[in-house]
């Protein structure tokens, strides 16, 4: 279990700095809150930012109900895939939102392996 307690520490220090790089980007391009519009490069920022936060809240927790039930090694390899794939997928946007696709597909086929997995593993214990 410490390798997904590792895993989820190095995605919670993911999203700090992606909301810190958000934060970093109203600054320097002048979006005065509340405001979450008026500059591209903020807006895809906070994009990346509220993505990653959405799709934690499905990560973190499959990750766990599927060390617990089924492996932590295979719950802490694709929570490493998670991670590889919100990279991935905030490279892209930045640079053109149209080219995420991948690293959203990364992400998402591993949320889908831990929900699978953690589920096998849960509804095997019955």
């Amino acid at each position: 279990m410490a390798y997904v307690a590792l895993v989820t520490l190095l995605l919670l220090i993911q999203y700090t700095v992606y909301t810190l790089m958000c934060g970093f980007a109203r600054g320097k391009d002048t979006v005065v809150a509340p405001a979450t519009s008026g500059d591209e490069t903020f807006e895809r920022a906070f994009r990346v930012q509220m993505n990653t936060l959405e799709q934690l809240m499905v990560t973190l927790p499959a990750m766990w109900v599927c060390a617990y039930f089924y492996s932590p090694y295979w719950a802490a390899g694709f929570g490493v895939m998670f991670m590889i794939g919100r990279l991935v997928y905030r490279q892209a946007y930045m640079k053109d939102p149209a080219s995420r696709g991948p690293g959203m597909m990364i992400g998402f086929i591993a949320n889908v392996a831990l929900i699978a997995l953690g589920a096998w593993g849960a509804l095997s214990q019955l």
